[in-house]
């Protein structure tokens, strides 16, 4: 049986301090990075269709669903976390590749 892949689909609704953002993706992309993560997407929307806002998105893949839980989880990223605290407000969503 073949695993799927994982994603992060991350949206930020409202950025509240730019500079704390920056400083939580100095540590967030190593952190994901040395978890397995591949950042594929990491831009404002060029376009936007059916009530789409024109956000930050970001999208990250792993090579299977389990490795994406466990990157949110690592100690790693949780420290990237507390680092961007209420900074900004955002939407992760931890979802299966479809195979």
């Amino acid at each position: 049986m073949k695993l799927s892949k994982g994603y992060w689909v991350v949206n930020y609704r409202k950025l509240n301090d730019p500079v704390r953002r920056e400083k939580y993706a100095e540590l967030g992309v190593p952190a994901v990075v040395a978890a397995g993560g591949r950042v594929l997407v990491r831009e404002i929307a060029d376009e936007v269709r059916e009530q789409g806002l024109k956000e930050r998105t970001v999208i990250i893949e792993f090579s299977t669903y389990e490795e994406a839980l466990a990157a949110y989880d690592s100690d790693a990223y949780k420290q990237a976390l507390d680092v961007l605290g209420d900074a900004a407000e955002r939407d992760l969503r931890i979802v299966r590749g479809f195979e």
